[in-house]
This record gives structure tokens, C-alpha cells and sequence, in this order.
């Protein structure tokens, strides 16, 4: 029996099946990356609600797992050399959990190809130091409480950013199927989770001129179709 006792998040959140990858998130886009690549590999992995508005995030025992007081953070009880592994960062976690389904011979959502890797990679690190924090300064500006600023400027700098950001990616997709082209990646689930929330959460599809790429759209729309993601988007779900 795995025994993660010595995990101090375990207090607050137990592991009903403490041999599963324990994931502690939140339905955001950076959460949903690792609920839906989960979904897609089909690993056994038990979710945790981190409520932000219980502050669960700022607690002394989420915060012996992620110093950084984000999520998503994961423990995988069998990690390397069959000890357990806790993990944080969205980005570190996708190539984990992609280099772990590699070595088990699954369906891992990173082209084998090295230098394609290292290309999948490169997308993934262009949501992680781009997409990511200008789409969240958008939602922050347009829908939570920096919509109340008479200076408008703060907010147009990241629309302005977030235009730039999408004209980079429509014209990777242009003629792709995916980012990588016909094959689905780990870039795929870190990017569309931000496009999705961006244009529809956020309520700025108008403000960023969302309609003037259309090859994106495409591609959002592919993948909010696929029944991984579609049940990853609502992982994990709230307390009943």
C-alpha cells in the first residue's frame, strides 16, 4: 500500500487511493492543462479542489507542496526510481507526466522526434512566458477589479499584447490541423485552455478582435470537441 502520509497536503486533502497521481487544482487554464492531459493518457489520478475562495491555495499545507502558492501541483506516488514525486509548475508537469506515459510505452502527446520535442516544447514555453500572463492581465483589466480604472492604458497595453500574441499563433495554425500539424501535443493543451478563457470567461472576444483570426477559432473549436478535453475543462469539480 503507498503510503504518502509524509506529505503534509495529504492532512487537508487525504488520498482515498494514494496509489493514483494526486492532482491539487482548480478548473483555470493553467489547472485544466494537467486534468486534461491526465484525461487524454488515461492515468489513474484522484483530483483535490483547491478553492480560491477559501484561500486553500495560501494554507500551510498546500503550501508545503507548492512554496509558490499556485496551482495545479501534483504527487505522483510512483515516481523516478518507484519514489514518490511531488511537482508544481503547469508546464513542468505536462513534460513529467508526457516523459512518464513515454516510458510506459502510451500515447505520450509529445512527437518522438527529437527535435520535433524540443520544437513541441518551444510552444509549450510560448503559453507558459506569454500567452498565460498577458491573457490573465486582459482578464484582470476587462472582467475583475482593474475594469474600474479610469486609465485605460494599463489594460491596452495587454490587449495590444494579446493581438500580438494571437497573430503569432494564427499564423502557426495556418495550414496546421494542430500546432505541430496533424499531430495533438502538449503545446495544443497548454495554449487553447488560455484562448478559450480569454474570449469566453473573460468576455474580451471583442475587445481583442478575436473574429480577425480565424484559424485559431478553428482550432479552439477541434479542440473543445474532444471528450478528454471536455471533461479535463470541469476537473476538479466542486464540492458537493
Amino acid at each position: 500500500m503507498t503510503d504518502l502520509s509524509t506529505f503534509p497536503i495529504t492532512r487537508k486533502w487525504p488520498a482515498r487511493h494514494p496509489e493514483r497521481i494526486q492532482l491539487y487544482s482548480l478548473p483555470t487554464p493553467n489547472g485544466v492543462k494537467a486534468s486534461i492531459l491526465l484525461e487524454e493518457m488515461g492515468l489513474p489520478y484522484e483530483p483535490h479542489r483547491v478553492s480560491f475562495e477559501t484561500n486553500d491555495q495560501l494554507s500551510p499545507e498546500f503550501l508545503s507542496l507548492n512554496p509558490n502558492n499556485k496551482i495545479p501541483a501534483i504527487i505522483d506516488p510512483d515516481g523516478p526510481g518507484g519514489k514518490p514525486l511531488p511537482l508544481f509548475e503547469s508546464g513542468a508537469i505536462l513534460i513529467y507526466l508526457s516523459d512518464k506515459c513515454a516510458a510506459l510505452g502510451r500515447e505520450d502527446f509529445v512527437p518522438s522526434d527529437p527535435a520535433a520535442r524540443y520544437e513541441t516544447i518551444q510552444w509549450l514555453m510560448f503559453q507558459v512566458g506569454g500567452v498565460g500572463p498577458m491573457f490573465g492581465q486582459v482578464g484582470f483589466f476587462h472582467k475583475f477589479a482593474g475594469k474600474d480604472y479610469e486609465d485605460k492604458r494599463p489594460r491596452d497595453r495587454y490587449v495590444n499584447e494579446s493581438k500580438r500574441l494571437l497573430r503569432v499563433l494564427e499564423q502557426r495554425v495556418a495550414g496546421r490541423r494542430w500546432i505541430m500539424g496533424d499531430e495533438y501535443t502538449i503545446a495544443d493543451i497548454a495554449i487553447f485552455p488560455w484562448v478559450r478563457n480569454l474570449v469566453g470567461f473573460y468576455g474580451a472576444r471583442d475587445l481583442v478582435g478575436f473574429d480577425d483570426f480565424p484559424e485559431v477559432a478553428r482550432v479552439l473549436a477541434a479542440f473543445v470537441e474532444r471528450p478528454a478535453v471536455a471533461k479535463g475543462l470541469a476537473i476538479p469539480q466542486p464540492a458537493s
